[in-house]
């Protein structure tokens, strides 16, 4: 159970570092965008991640 956890940090690691690597710029106006959203819009996005994750992780098989 615990390789599948170090798996999955391992290549969410590897999905956040493409946009940074591949085009810094882009990167740059997306994490601009970001700064002007409220705490609340964050915490919607947060939380719509987390529920995606949580069906794609229920319904994989």
């Amino acid at each position: 159970m615990l390789d599948w956890v170090w798996g999955a940090l391992a290549l969410m690691l590897v999905f956040e570092g493409l946009l940074p690597f591949l085009s810094p710029g882009a990167w740059r106006r997306v994490f601009e965008q970001a700064m002007k959203l409220s705490d609340g819009q964050i915490r919607f996005i947060g939380l719509s991640s987390m529920l995606a994750g949580l069906l794609l992780l229920l319904f994989w098989r």
